[in-house]
């Protein structure tokens, strides 16, 4: 490839997960009846409540966890947490915003060019797991940055880390 027909990638960040605790009991029932966006899935013991800005939706447990998915930056993610323990605290509930972390990460990209999966993997053995039966892709990983790619060959590219 010519240095001139370099052709620049786009990675899209396509969701962030994140976790954070609340320091206090919530009453599944009592967000289930006065929130808004919620619903309760009782037999499970969870309740998902969706915000619109930032689009994300939070799983929320009695024990004051609680996870946000859907974010489209870790900005965007902390942001979303936040105003979920704000709607929580409007609720009546005496909600301390802590332990705030950024679990998941994943990204989409593709290449210009299609992969030959058997010849791929065959180059990147120690790292690199191809099983057609099982799963369309490679799955790459990277142990440095605890990150898994899986890689089509179409040249779509997951990366999840």
């Amino acid at each position: 490839m010519d240095a001139d027909s370099d052709v620049a990638l786009d990675i899209l960040i396509t969701n962030v997960v994140c976790v954070f605790r609340t320091r206090c009991h919530l009453n599944l029932r009592k967000i289930a009846l006065e929130g808004a966006n919620v619903i309760y899935k009782r037999d499970v013991g969870k309740v998902l409540m969706k915000l619109r800005k930032p689009r994300i939706t939070a799983t929320i447990w009695s024990s004051g966890k609680v996870i946000c998915t859907g974010a489209t930056s870790e900005e965007e993610a902390k942001f979303g947490a936040r105003r979920l323990a704000r709607s929580l605290q409007k609720l009546g509930f005496q909600v301390i915003f802590t332990d705030f972390k950024v679990v998941n990460v994943l990204a989409v990209c593709n290449m210009p060019f299609e992969i030959r999966l058997p010849e791929f993997t065959k180059n990147n053995r120690p790292n690199a797991s191809y099983e057609p039966e099982l799963h369309p892709a490679v799955c790459y990983r990277i142990k440095t940055l605890r990150a898994t790619l899986q890689i089509f060959s179409t040249g779509s590219i997951t990366v999840t880390g």
